[in-house]
């Protein structure tokens, strides 16, 4: 167990405060709230932040995800337990993750759009930055 380097939600709350602002938005758009939660989960693996690990596997077992699902995550590109919508989300969600890597490419961009919305892309990409940004902000001060 890490010891909190700074309360950064304490010293800096009108910024946390927008950050729970945009999540609470996220929280009435167009996509399913388990889905979102499956991304949040993806991210905060490729990111290693325990903190919001927890978080989102008991909100995915709260939204009655089976545990064989949670388990296989990491492995979702050859899991049967992934829909092709998820799929697509799920392989967004690591492109933009290591956007530094692979410049979020048209040949993952693409899949997107036979499953989702222009909103519905917009919005996922909004989880999955704000995803990364709680993760960076956990990681780097410890929570």
């Amino acid at each position: 167990m890490t010891t909190l380097r700074q309360p950064y939600n304490e010293l800096s709350p009108q910024a946390y405060a927008g950050f729970i602002q945009a999540k609470k938005a996220l929280e009435h758009c167009e996509l399913d709230l388990t889905l979102i939660e499956l991304v949040y989960l993806r991210v905060s693996q490729i990111n290693g932040c325990a903190f919001c690990l927890e978080m989102h596997s008991k909100a995915l077992r709260k939204h009655g995800v089976e545990q064989t699902k949670l388990d296989a995550l990491a492995g979702w590109r050859v899991s049967h337990h992934f829909s092709d919508r998820e799929r697509a989300a799920l392989a967004w969600a690591e492109d933009v993750t290591d956007i530094a890597r692979t410049r979020a490419e048209d040949a993952v961009y693409e899949p997107l759009l036979a499953y989702f919305s222009a909103t519905e892309i917009s919005d996922l990409t909004f989880a999955i930055s704000l995803m990364n940004a709680f993760n960076r902000l956990a990681v780097s001060m410890r929570q």
